[in-house]
């Protein structure tokens, strides 16, 4: 049982007996905002370096997902704080399928439904719920880099809260037009201005409330996603992990 209530967050059976490098790991953190690529960026990295990958906006929207079927004001901090450590929260941290589980159901796909993304910014400003998750992230990275290799973890708050000692540190964006673009094929809208619109409102909450607000930390690496292609990114991800992982090996003597 996880010290935070009595929910957890872990990794899948499968992936805890599939094989994995030994020695210490590196760390992947990205951040960046809403449509900048992160998930893609990140998911691709991870599955080309054969390390883990954890979605922790996918942690606040499974949350946000529980709410609301559980009737709780999203609107009012306090509601929301009262059941913080109510839902059973596990992510599946292989990159070829994430995988998202509230209290046993498969939420993936529901997560990413208008009503929860109208939510989400509300519900992770809340300061007991990113205590929670943010302990559940920490205790899944640390995992990850005694056990797996490593991690590549994409979020808000990633360099600045959840893995400030990241070994990489990226700080992922776009053109205001890009982002609106990507999203709206993500969600299959075709009303890009809405999108766009929307993505505006996101970064101006995330980046101004009060607890662990959207930001670039000095040693992160600015990436601009603009002009490059998907393959591109991740390339350049993947090579920044490899210098890291170098660094990790010759810093510890592991082999």
């Amino acid at each position: 049982m996880n010290a935070q209530g009595n929910a957890r967050t872990t990794a899948t059976d499968e992936e805890r007996s599939a094989p994995r490098g030994g020695g210490p790991g590196v760390v992947v953190a990205i951040d960046g905002p809403s449509g900048s690529g992160k998930s893609s960026t990140a998911r691709g990295a991870a599955k080309v370096r054969e390390l883990r990958y954890l979605d922790t906006g996918a942690m606040y929207r499974a949350f946000t997902w529980w709410a609301l079927r559980n009737g709780v004001d999203t609107a009012d901090p306090a509601a929301v704080a009262a059941v913080v450590s109510r839902p059973a929260i596990v992510m599946g941290m292989d990159p070829s399928d994430p995988t998202v589980r509230v209290d046993g159901t498969d939420v993936a796909q529901d997560i990413r439904s208008q009503e929860v993304t109208e939510n989400v910014s509300a519900v992770s400003a809340v300061p007991e719920v990113r205590a929670r998750l943010v302990a559940l992230q920490r205790d899944l990275i640390a995992e990850a880099r005694s056990e797996a290799g490593g991690i590549v973890v994409e979020g808000r708050d990633i360099t600045t809260v959840v893995a400030p000692e990241a070994e990489v540190k990226i700080y992922l964006t776009a053109s205001a037009e890009a982002r609106a673009e990507r999203r709206s094929k993500e969600v299959r809208s075709s009303d890009i201005a809405a999108t766009q619109a929307d993505l505006m409102r996101r970064d101006l909450f995330d980046s101004s409330r009060s607890d662990s607000p959207l930001t670039q930390t000095e040693d992160a690496l600015e990436l601009e996603t603009t002009g490059l292609s998907l393959d591109e990114v991740i390339a350049l991800v993947a090579k920044l992990t490899d210098e890291a992982s170098g660094e990790v090996v010759r810093s510890t003597g592991a082999i």
